[in-house]
Parts: C-alpha cells; sequence; structure tokens
C-alpha cells in the first residue's frame, strides 16, 4: 500500500489543472496534498490488558522499536480563514523476542522463555478544522479542533496459542498550527494536536522545513513525536514514538 502512495500522489498532482506554488501573501492559502514518510522508532510501549489482572510488560521487547511507515494529509481551504484536514496516519510493527515473564494477556498466559510473535496496530484517522487568526509578514497562526478515530490491535502469539485485544475509539483533540516564513521559498511548520484527560492523553506535535518548487510543488524534512495512551479498568496502554521525516507536497 504504501509503495503506491507517491505514484497516487503524483497522479493527482498531474490532474489537477492551474497548479501553482502558494505565496505567502496570497488572502486564500492554496488547497493541498501531502506524503510524509517517516523512521521511527518507539522509547516505550508498555502494555497491560486487562489492567486489572493482566501483565505489564514492554512490547517493543517483542516488536522491536524500529520501523517505517507514512502519512497522507489533504487540505481544502473553502475561505482565507477556515480550512478542513483530512489525515490517514497508520502504525504498525511486528517481531518475534522471548519474554522474560510469564504475560497474562487479553485472558491467556504466554510462558517465559519462549519464542513469542508480536503485532503492534495503531491507525489513527482525522479530520481538522482549523481557523487562521493571524498573518503577519513573517508569522501564520491558526488553531482549531480535531475528531480522531483510532483503530488499534496488539497481538501475541505462542505456538499455537493466540490473544488479541482491538480498540476501536473516538477522541476528540485540539489542534494549533504555525508557519514563519525565512524567504519566499522557505517556511517553518509547526504542527500540534492534543489532548488529556484523567483516563489518558495523546498528542502529536511535529516541526518541519518546507521548500517550493515549480509548478506547485515542495518538499520537506523534519521531526515528529506522537506520545499517549489509557489508562482505564479494562487497558492500560501507553506508547512513545519519535519520527524523523521526508515529504513531498503538491498545492493547487
Amino acid at each position: 500500500m504504501y509503495r503506491a502512495l507517491p505514484g497516487l500522489i503524483l497522479i493527482l498532482g498531474m490532474a489537477v489543472p492551474g497548479a501553482a506554488s502558494a505565496q505567502w501573501g496570497d488572502t486564500q492559502p492554496a488547497d493541498s496534498l501531502d506524503l510524509e514518510l517517516g523512521l521511527y522508532r518507539f522509547t516505550r510501549n508498555d502494555v497491560r490488558i486487562p489492567n486489572e489482572g493482566g501483565t505489564r510488560f514492554a512490547l517493543d521487547e517483542l516488536t522491536g522499536a524500529s520501523g517505517a511507515d507514512a502519512r497522507l494529509q489533504g487540505t481544502w481551504w473553502w475561505n482565507e480563514r477556515n480550512a478542513l484536514r483530512l489525515t490517514l496516519a497508520p502504525i504498525g510493527i511486528n517481531g518475534t523476542g522471548v519474554p522474560d515473564q510469564d504475560i497474562d494477556f487479553a485472558g491467556e498466559r504466554f510462558a517465559a522463555g519462549e519464542a513469542t510473535r508480536a503485532e503492534y496496530r495503531f491507525n489513527t484517522y482525522r479530520l481538522t478544522w482549523r481557523y487562521r487568526f493571524h498573518r503577519g509578514e513573517r508569522w501564520d497562526w491558526s488553531a482549531g479542533a480535531a475528531l480522531l478515530v483510532r483503530d488499534a490491535r496488539i497481538r501475541l502469539t505462542q505456538g499455537e496459542l493466540s490473544a488479541q485485544d482491538d480498540d476501536l475509539g473516538f477522541v476528540p483533540l485540539l489542534h494549533a498550527h504555525g508557519r514563519h516564513r525565512f524567504s519566499e521559498r522557505t517556511t517553518l511548520v509547526m504542527d500540534f494536536e492534543g489532548a488529556w484527560s484523567p483516563q489518558g492523553r495523546a498528542f502529536d506535535i511535529g516541526l518541519r522545513v518546507e521548500r517550493d518548487f515549480a509548478g506547485g510543488w515542495y518538499g520537506h524534512a523534519g521531526l515528529r513525536t506522537l506520545e499517549g495512551g489509557a489508562d482505564v479498568s479494562d487497558v492500560y496502554a501507553f506508547a512513545w514514538v519519535h519520527f524523523a521525516t521526508l515529504g513531498v507536497g503538491y498545492r493547487f
């Protein structure tokens, strides 16, 4: 799937007439499609399912901590101040390790010292509303809110024994977005989405530099960090993952 995304972006971009790079002083920003590729590393992925009676363990010691994924975003401005953004952000990693303790997980017990395959999936789909409240000579600021749909799964397999926990849910988030113009073609972009409650939290913070090219295309490189999880009666799960990102986008 991910190998097809660059081609999809190219096809969509070529199909859109009248493409042009967005000018900083434009009354209404350009709509855009954006592909971000990321190399990531988990520094935390702790799990206990169920929270009462399960075993807390480091899932990344079984899956491994590093991988690669991609996110796709489309942004549509319907006037000079209001925009909608759709984000598809999958994360998936799996691997095999040997636990150093018995693990009670999702109603099954996995023995210590036995090879255990672990699978982790945390895909999110977000719809973000953004309101641009400041546009200056160098700085551009927006704020808004997002609705996140999460599609998560954790699965352990040890020989013929297997157990998994699926989680499909909705989370409201706050959103903030800032842009600082270094030059006519180079811009620093800051992006935040997050929320906190006594039962859990979610934060997605990105920082990147964009460089405009001809014909509406632009490239970018940056860093991103995701952190969050839940601590409720049936699930304890917290993860922290860091990305080095590289991508391409198209404005029209």
